[in-house]
């Protein structure tokens, strides 16, 4: 019983420590000086969002960037919650900062891909950036995809997220489990193209592309039955049809912030919707990576059983564990440093026991048929 399951740690082992090669080989941008030379229009689809919305726009009122090479389109997705009086004070306060709102029915299974698609229509810029209400944008946010754009000549480029401080368990612990996957994405990306690597993971919270290559790419054309997933299957198309125009910017100019989830309900549902979409994945290597972790961490737990009916080594159970501990630590504390959220480390020993039965949970009720979110039940 010991060797299949070292093989597999080994063989999960090698998976992040090619990540974390590929954290360390993927560049670091600088803002530069030039003028500002790219067009954006920035969306942000919401639902029931009234309580984060100022925030939100607060932040996007303090970005330095010419007014007339930028725009805001608010994307209303069929929210109850008396949002309209808090987006038209903002914009009588703020008069010359262009700034949309409008309306979308969904009439597919996939309301915020059609949102989107809205919004790009009504976009007047070339460049489309999108975010979510319940999160908070850097000052210097679009001067960094603006250099970006000029000096790599990109079709679409990914860009860091984090969530915002706080306190408690929950937060340290679900702060972790989001910086392990942005650690597996910024690693993706330093090492696409390497072998049959390539990027298999992205974030709608901060994401920019050309609206040109959005149409190229026909949209979300093909994917509008799945409710999720606006970000990851625009990935796939945009790599497959321009692998050398795909990056991630590796900017702490650019990160953008978020709420994590209020309790762990809110999280399991959460992690649930993401991880429902896994298997409609055409990315063959991200589906690998899903059914790796997958099966490492449900190795753990059945060696755990096992361990308490005496069927198995404690000792061994412990050296597994041990493997897995270090080079989980390795990728997260190279995150965590880009991120500047080391103090989060302190809770990575509990973190790092609890989170194989987390793990196994969300997928084993990902597998489900349905699932809801946002006061709106979706099948798979």
């Amino acid at each position: 019983m010991i060797f299949p399951a070292l093989f597999i740690c080994i063989i999960y082992s090698i998976l992040i420590l090619y990540f974390a090669k590929g954290f360390d080989l993927l560049k670091a941008p600088s803002v530069g000086e030039n003028s500002a030379q790219t067009q954006f229009s920035i969306l942000i689809p919401f639902r029931n969002e009234a309580d984060q919305l100022p925030g939100l726009l607060q932040s996007l009122a303090s970005i330095v960037y010419p007014k007339n090479k930028m725009e805001i389109i608010l994307i209303n997705d069929q929210s109850d919650d008396g949002f309209e009086p808090i987006i038209n004070d903002f914009i009588s306060r703020h008069k010359d900062l262009p700034v949309k709102l409008i309306h979308s029915k969904p009439v597919s299974s996939s309301p915020k891909k059609e949102a989107l698609e809205k919004g790009i229509k009504t976009a007047i810029h070339p460049w489309i950036i999108t975010t979510d209400a319940d999160c908070l944008v850097p000052v210097n946010w679009l001067k960094a995809f603006d250099t970006y754009i000029v000096l790599e000549k990109p079709k679409m480029i990914a860009a860091p997220v984090t969530f915002l401080s706080g306190k408690g368990m929950l937060h340290h612990f679900q702060l972790l489990d989001f910086l392990s996957l942005q650690g597996a994405t910024m690693g993706s990306f330093g090492l696409k193209g390497k072998g049959k690597t390539r990027p298999f993971l992205c974030n709608g919270a901060n994401l920019c592309y050309e609206k040109k290559a959005f149409a190229a790419v026909q949209g979300y054309e093909g994917n509008l039955d799945i409710a999720s997933g606006d970000d990851i299957f625009l990935l796939e198309k945009m790599y497959d049809t321009f692998p050398d125009q795909v990056g991630f910017m590796k900017s702490s100019e650019a990160i953008v912030k978020t709420s994590g989830a209020k309790s762990w309900k809110e999280l399991f549902k959460q992690r649930i919707r993401w991880a429902s979409k896994t298997s409609s994945y055409s990315n063959s290597f991200g589906k690998l990576v899903g059914l790796l972790v997958f099966g490492t961490n449900t190795t753990l737990i059945l060696l755990l059983a096992l361990s308490l009916y005496n069927r198995f080594s404690w000792t061994h159970l412990g050296l597994l564990f041990i493997i897995k501990f270090n080079v989980d630590f390795l990728l997260l504390h190279k995150t965590a440093v880009f991120f500047n959220q080391k103090d989060v480390l302190r809770f990575y020993f509990l973190s790092s026991i609890l989170h194989p039965f987390y793990t196994v949970t969300v997928v084993l009720f990902s597998l489900k048929k349905s699932y809801s979110w946002k006061g709106r039940n979706f099948k798979k």
